[in-house]
């Protein structure tokens, strides 16, 4: 074994505890004498001496303890020696040692015994194996309320998986579906699309003929008020301009067959110019009565 003499620890510098370092080597050399071998160099520093003083300390607690343990042990083993010493005295004074009973009677003892150790009871009368076959009843009836209530519990998780197996297999089934008709709506959609921007371009086309057929009634004081009845008022007085230019567009119109003398054709346009001209004055003055009628 080495000397642990050689390790040299400098107090001064350090600043160890000289108590908790002998402490520590005595019980590294206790430990290690115990299985025949040295102890291993190694350096001593705080942390070292601070971490086997601790495991020192542990290990004289449990070795303490475990010696008071096995000092009760012994103890009543003694006890137990002399106690069956003493009942041997008195089965053999009586006639019943193990020598004299039968073979099947040392059986039947070796068998109550047994199922006394197996009960964990100290002593073989009835009433100490009634309690511990009551007992054992007793935790066999949890043991059973217990399975019982596994089981129900096994019955309803089972159904549970049941329906989620076949709700599973619903929603696989759903998935191909509509994965298969992916293609179809696809090319459905497509066709929406394109629809769709037709009919924008539609809306946008409707929309801007509306605001010119706006504005073109706004021009000829045309509104939301006048109603079917003044319209129809209007229309009647549209025919009866229609019927008094007729006979101006008649005699227009047989001015095509007159020779071609400029001087007289200046003179009759002229004149149907003016009676036109008034033709459409009297229109306007009546569109504009009837409108004014209207508001």
């Amino acid at each position: 074994m080495s000397d642990l003499g050689d390790h040299s620890v400098n107090e001064g510098k350090s600043g160890f505890d000289s108590t908790r370092i002998a402490e520590v080597k005595a019980w590294l050399v206790s430990q290690f004498e115990y299985v025949g071998k040295d102890v291993p160099e190694f350096e001593y520093t705080p942390t070292s001496i601070s971490h086997l003083h601790s495991l020192a300390t542990i290990s004289q607690a449990k070795t303490q303890a475990a010696g008071i343990v096995a000092s009760d042990l012994r103890q009543k083993a003694m006890e137990y020696r002399s106690q069956a010493a003493r009942i041997r005295e008195i089965l053999q004074s009586v006639g019943l040692a193990q020598e004299a009973l039968p073979p099947n009677a040392v059986t039947s003892v070796q068998v109550v015994a047994n199922v006394a150790n197996l009960l964990n009871i100290r002593d073989t009368e009835m009433s100490s194996f009634l309690v511990a076959m009551a007992d054992i009843s007793l935790r066999k009836s949890g043991v059973e309320e217990k399975r019982a209530n596994v089981q129900k519990e096994s019955k309803v998780l089972l159904d549970y998986t049941r329906k989620a197996i076949a709700r599973l297999t619903y929603l696989k089934r759903t998935l191909g579906q509509l994965e298969d008709d992916v293609a179809t709506c696809e090319g459905q959609m497509n066709h929406w699309k394109t629809n769709l921007t037709i009919m924008l371009s539609k809306e946008r086309q409707y929309l801007q003929q509306f605001s010119n057929y706006k504005a073109l009634l706004n021009r000829v004081g045309y509104t939301s008020d006048i109603s079917h009845g003044e319209l129809v008022e209007m229309d009647e007085h549209r025919k009866e301009l229609e019927k008094k230019t007729k006979p101006i567009m008649d005699t227009l119109r047989s001015y095509q067959d007159l020779p071609p003398d400029k001087a007289l054709a200046a003179l009759a346009i002229e004149e149907k110019r003016r009676q036109y001209a008034a033709a459409e004055k009297y229109l306007e003055e009546v569109l504009h009565s009837a409108l004014a009628t209207s508001e």
